[in-house]
């Protein structure tokens, strides 16, 4: 080998040592990594309601800004069910209405009613001992008759012997004839006095019974007093049930006002409107299809938010920082560079939210670099004409220092 030759090798290796040197102090600072895509938020658009689909005023890739209609669902079943909740609302409100009338006019009834069979109590028992008094007055009378009965009869007695002792002396002409005849007249007019006597007896007796029956009749009255009493004041209980009865009656109102409330809301529910902006994207539903409540329409995605998901390898992560400058080459426009900055860094690796995270504890664990999520939000700005979307495969770089 000549010596130029060599001269040209060495030149040459410095020339690649230096390449080389350039290259690792540009990229010295410097995280890339090629697993790396847009994101954005994805809003599922459902039916709230089941219904025939009356028709659909979007079509696949459409932009439509947030409050425009998207679905149109038949209403006619809808809007009886609202009229008969109304129905049903009015109805519990006249019911609750009359309740509500009933509780002071049950307070004022049994209160009144209490006073009244309170009055009824007093005024039997006065009628009670009143009879009582009737009857031992009459008994006291039938004695004081009998009595006088039999000083009638010993009256009498006394005057049929002076009759018939005055009768054998007139036979002898030992008395006047006068005299004699007003022995007789004495004698009748003491069986008359008897027989009077005993008709006072017979009288006060029949008094008696009239004053026991009295009596009895004015302890049942009184024993029906006591009941009504005792009825009456069961109007504290009266009155809470009624009160009860009032309040399953307002909370009655309350159900069927929540029912009018659900039937109002099913009916907007039958217009279906977009709740964000963006594209519309995955439409399945078509004029005349029958759908269910919560079936998915449509989706809708605001390309006007979007970011990019950086699975960087966990041994990128040393120096990395919230808020670094990054770029974003697009590999769907021949690299076009984007600029932004890291806005959060993941709480876990991607592993972790697989829907089967790997087991580490078995005994032939093989160690694998894992990847850790890293969100890159876009500078104000870098993307006015909505080209970038969700999915699209793209390269970060992070400006560590």
């Amino acid at each position: 080998m000549t010596a130029a030759r060599i001269r040209i090798a060495v030149g040459v290796l410095l020339l690649l040592a230096a390449g080389v040197g350039v290259w690792f102090w540009m990229h010295r600072d410097r995280e890339s990594t090629d697993d790396a895509q847009v994101d954005a938020h994805v809003t599922p658009i459902a039916s709230r309601i089941a219904g025939s689909v009356e028709s659909v005023n979007v079509v696949e890739n459409q932009q439509v800004k947030a409050g425009d209609i998207l679905v149109r669902i038949d209403t006619r079943d809808y809007e009886v069910a609202l009229a008969r909740a109304r129905a049903e609302l009015a109805d519990a409100e006249a019911t609750a209405q009359a309740a509500r009338v009933g509780v002071p006019i049950t307070t004022t009834t049994t209160a009144s009613n209490v006073a009244s069979a309170q009055s009824g109590v007093a005024q039997s028992a006065a009628s009670v001992v009143e009879a009582e008094n009737a009857v031992g007055g009459a008994t006291a009378r039938i004695a004081t008759a009998q009595a006088r009965v039999r000083e009638q009869e010993a009256t009498a007695a006394k005057a049929a012997r002076d009759v018939d002792r005055l009768k054998s002396l007139l036979a002898k002409d030992e008395v006047a004839q006068q005299q004699y005849d007003a022995a007789v007249a004495a004698a009748d007019a003491s069986r008359a006095a008897v027989d009077s006597a005993r008709a006072q007896v017979e009288e006060a007796q029949q008094a008696v019974k009239a004053a026991e029956s009295r009596l009895e009749t004015t302890r049942v009255k009184a024993q029906q007093s006591d009941a009504e009493l005792r009825a009456a004041e069961t109007a504290p209980q009266q009155v809470q049930a009624t009160r009860a009865r009032a309040a399953s009656a307002a909370a009655q109102v309350d159900q069927k006002r929540a029912m009018v409330k659900q039937a109002e809301l099913n009916l907007e529910y039958a217009v279906v409107k977009a709740p964000v902006a963006g594209i519309v994207s995955r439409k399945t539903v078509e004029p005349g299809q029958v759908i269910q409540a919560g079936q998915p329409l449509m989706t809708i995605i605001p390309l006007e938010n979007v970011w990019i998901t950086a699975n960087f390898k966990e041994t990128q992560l040393a120096k990395m920082r919230v808020g670094q400058r990054v770029t974003v080459e697009v590999d769907a426009y021949g690299g076009r560079e984007y600029s932004g900055k890291v806005d959060s860094i993941a709480a876990a690796t991607g592993s972790r939210f697989s829907l089967l995270p790997p087991e580490n504890a078995s005994g032939n664990f093989v160690k694998v670099v894992q990847r850790v999520p890293v969100k890159i939000v876009l500078d104000e700005g870098q993307d006015n004409e909505r080209l970038l979307r969700p999915g699209m495969s793209v390269t970060p770089t992070v400006y560590t220092k």
